[in-house]
């Protein structure tokens, strides 16, 4: 039986950047071995050191979830196809037994609103009653948010501690270059009062953290989650769950995105597609792997329509669903989800029964990652300066490497470097190097594992040393 397996982004260097893999096998356990026998990267990813699945990958046979099945049991037919997903978030959220009238001004704005039966005008008055927070004015924030205030949303809750940089220009849609090196809530803000005054702004300016969760978001009646990184998402889903609120989630990465509504009352929450996250450093955020600019735009614009379908009480909406976005290649697809009774957190037995240390969850904190050893932009020019035998070997990708590198380094992708160790001197000093510092460090430990010797990570990476070295080097 030939099994096509679809790979997602984050694994791809691990089979020669295919999205795709056909493998004969007759049962789901047998292709999974064969296709990890052909490609022995995969396995460290994909099974943990009892030869079971990792907690942070499910399985779909065609749409079927199959995390819970005996895989050597199940079955595969010629050209079923098997999924792995990976981590990289009804009713009427309204309960006011009292809705605020529209003005006349907000009937004619709303007019295309109104005229909808989904809506209406009781609709309308609900979206007006409705508080929304969002987690973060980012990627994701930013449609959302604008999408939210321009469909009469009455109140706003902006939850961020950033600063705009230019490069968030490029997908941050609710920020432009006069507000950059300004507050992102003070950006988002003037951006909505702009394009709605009747839609109210409350803004925290913080971290949401295991001490602040719970008493931001108590009062608000959905939230959108727009993090970029996992611990963060974790903590969105776990306060949620706890104070029952649906939480409209969403995550993105180069072409690829995701969606669903997590919501503990009605379906599953974000513990039960991915109850533990990936290791620290498996998948790349946007910074290391890149984003689409478009792609947040798609991405957040569900979240909204979802959010304000949970405030309307109208429709289907994702809880129990996630929709895999592929707009490389545009295909959607739509995956059925499962409560798991087993969940630490909305499972018959919870074990998650408040707010945890999160960074440490994630295996982020005080412990590094890593152990190995780091050089400093200045350190390695002023070695390189004394005329130190140095082999720096670049682990990015070539069109990052087109946009700039450091003169006299070899360019190794840190995907085809376990392949590639032969051609690396291992008794010469070696210094890695990446975008920002974190990839370098991965090479280093396979490096190390390898027996190296002398190996260091600069660290920041070249963007550390465009910033204290070489300003010619342009920074992206």
């Amino acid at each position: 039986m030939s099994v096509s397996i679809h790979i997602p982004t984050p694994l791809r260097q691990y089979v020669n950047g295919s999205d795709q893999v056909e493998i004969e096998g007759n049962t789901v356990a047998e292709v999974l071995e064969r296709l990890m026998t052909e490609h022995d990267q995969l396995r460290k990813h994909l099974l943990n050191e009892d030869g079971a699945l990792r907690s942070f990958v499910n399985l779909y046979l065609n749409d079927t979830d199959i995390r819970q099945l005996d895989h050597g049991e199940t079955r595969t037919s010629d050209g079923d196809q098997i999924s792995i997903v990976p981590s990289i978030a009804g009713g009427k959220a309204t309960t006011a037994t009292e809705l605020p009238d529209l003005t006349h001004e907000e009937i004619l704005r709303y007019s295309r609103h109104l005229i909808l039966p989904e809506v209406g005008l009781e609709g309308q008055r609900r979206l007006k009653a409705a508080r929304v927070a969002l987690v973060g004015t980012g990627g994701l924030g930013s449609p959302a948010a604008l999408y939210l205030c321009a469909a009469g949303v009455g109140t706003l809750g902006l939850i961020d501690f950033d600063v705009v940089d230019e490069t968030n220009l490029q997908r941050q849609i609710i920020h432009g270059t006069g507000t950059v090196g300004h507050s992102k809530l003070e950006s988002a803000q003037a951006r909505i009062k702009d394009l709605n005054p009747n839609t109210h702004v409350e803004l925290f300016d913080t971290r949401l953290v295991s001490d602040n969760a719970l008493e931001i978001l108590k009062d608000f009646d959905v939230v959108v989650d727009g993090t970029d990184n996992f611990p963060t998402r974790y903590l969105v889903n776990d306060a949620c769950v706890l104070l029952g609120k649906p939480n409209a989630y969403g995550s993105i990465f180069r072409f690829e995105g995701q969606a669903s509504v997590f919501f503990a009352k009605e379906g599953p929450c974000y513990r039960c597609l991915y109850r533990e996250p990936p290791p620290p450093g498996l998948v790349p955020s946007c910074a290391e792997g890149g984003v689409m600019g478009v792609l947040p735009g798609i991405v957040g614009s569900i979240q909204a329509l979802e959010t304000i379908k949970l405030i309307l009480g109208v429709g289907d909406t994702l809880i129990g669903r996630l929709i895999l976005l592929d707009t490389l290649k545009f295909k959607i697809r739509e995956l059925k989800l499962s409560k798991d009774p087993e969940c630490p957190i909305c499972g018959e037995n919870p074990t998650v029964t408040e707010l945890i240390d999160y960074e440490a969850f994630c295996g982020i904190g005080a412990d590094p990652v890593y152990d190995g050893p780091e050089i400093t932009a200045t350190e390695l020019a002023g070695e390189m300066k004394n005329g130190a035998d140095l082999l720096l070997i670049d682990v990015r990708e070539l069109h990052e490497r087109e946009i700039c590198h450091i003169a006299g380094s070899v360019l190794v992708p840190l995907g085809e470097l376990p392949a590639r160790l032969d051609e690396i001197d291992s008794h010469r000093e070696t210094v890695t190097y990446c975008h920002r510092g974190v990839r370098s460090l991965r090479a280093l430990e396979i490096l190390r594992a390898a027996g190296f010797a002398s190996v260091r990570s600069l660290r920041g990476g070249i963007d550390a040393w465009a910033t204290e070295v070489d300003p010619t080097v342009p920074r992206y």
